[in-house]
């Protein structure tokens, strides 16, 4: 039996909460823990003062981020890929794909840019890109469904919304995906670190991530996963002296590709990255990501619950646990006032298109949920 770390006790490892701050925010950029912090002072002290070219003497950190990486999604650590960003990741299999003149490519209204602008890229090949109408903040099979052709070549989607929150039911549009030969493309940023994963159960083709958000990592080290099927298939635009199987061997010449997904790592990657991610999951491991998701998940229902009892309906209030996520969203008619008097309370969240968006995780507490819901009451009674 796991004798797990709990949320609660995961606490001590946040300096920033002895300031009083109440971190609502995750899902724009993620705290860095002590653990974290001890691992780049180590690495830092060895770049200036000790091993300057320390890259062999780091190599097993970088080794055990990615393997981190691997057991998050539940995947082999050959299929994982470092990139430096999602955008980049998800050009990886737009530009690789050999596209017909006709295909049609499915995404939806309420994606995060990352997820559309490489794919619409793709229009001067003749693809066609169709956007599934969101309903009430929801994307799911149903609505992709109604877009589905002969020509469908490729579905691509949010795990979970950064908008709204709502986590799609990946098992169902997977299922779908594979009886209808459709390769399916998942943007987790959202929901990876938040919620468990296990993509070998998913049908799942590719799905990319950032260290920096739920992870609690740094920015400019995010990573993908690619099945093998797909693996075998993409035509590699861009490779460099690491994409190759005797990269040491450095005037050979020799352009044989890696047969895993590091063949796509074309030269040198963000190895503080790497440093910061090993310590970060780390802490997530002594947790475990199960016990995570249910602390995320109780999370948000308490705030939803919470904001209702106030007057303030969430967009997702009501909706299955299964599709909820660390991220509550509401409208209001004066945002920005809210977002302003909150930050004023040492309380951050985001402001995103007009509304309000809050992204607690495991370490948040019901304490810190009321101390918002208080400052958010203080406010209604001010104005």
């Amino acid at each position: 039996m796991n004798n797990y770390l709990t949320c609660e006790q995961s606490r001590e490892y946040f300096p920033y909460l002895k300031t009083g701050l109440i971190y609502f925010n995750h899902a724009a950029i993620g705290p860095l823990s002590s653990k974290v912090k001890a691992a780049l002072d180590s690495y830092l002290v060895q770049r200036s003062e000790t091993v300057i070219e320390n890259y062999f003497e780091t190599l097993p950190q970088s080794r055990s981020a990615k393997e981190r990486i691997a057991r998050l999604l539940n995947v082999e650590p050959k299929f994982i890929s470092w990139t430096d960003n999602v955008s980049n990741a998800l050009n990886v299999i737009a530009q690789g794909i050999k596209w017909q003149h006709g295909d049609q490519i499915i995404l939806n209204d309420l994606e995060f840019p990352s997820n559309v602008y490489p794919f619409m890229n793709l229009k001067n090949y003749g693809v066609e890109i169709l956007f599934a109408k969101s309903e009430n903040g929801i994307i799911d099979l149903p609505q992709i469904e109604k877009l589905v052709t002969s020509r469908t070549k490729l579905v691509s989607l949010s795990l979970v919304q950064f908008l709204t929150g709502y986590r799609a039911n990946l098992k169902t549009i997977g299922q779908f995906c594979k009886k209808n030969n459709i390769l399916f493309c998942v943007d987790g940023i959202q929901g990876a670190g938040a919620i468990e994963l296990k993509l070998d159960e998913l049908n799942v083709d590719f799905f990319a991530g950032g260290t920096q958000k739920w992870l609690m990592g740094l920015q400019g080290l995010s990573y993908f996963y690619i099945s093998q099927e797909l693996l075998e298939k993409v035509d590699q635009k861009y490779v460099g002296w690491t994409s190759v199987k005797d990269a040491w061997n450095l005037i050979n010449y020799d352009m044989t590709l890696l047969d895993s997904a590091e063949r796509f790592q074309n030269g040198t990657s963000s190895r503080i990255g790497m440093i910061a991610a090993d310590a970060s999951l780390s802490l997530f491991e002594e947790i475990g990501y199960k016990n995570i998701e249910n602390q995320v998940l109780d999370n948000s229902e308490y705030l939803m619950n919470s904001l209702n009892e106030n007057g303030i309906v969430p967009i997702l209030l009501n909706k299955s646990r299964e599709n909820l996520s660390g991220i509550v969203t509401f409208k209001h008619s004066d945002s920005e006032n809210i977002f302003n008097t909150l930050k004023e309370n040492k309380i951050i969240c985001s402001l995103r298109e007009g509304m309000i968006r809050l992204s607690p995780h495991f370490y948040n507490t019901k304490d810190d949920i009321d101390r918002f819901i208080n400052t958010f009451k203080d406010l209604n009674i001010r104005k």
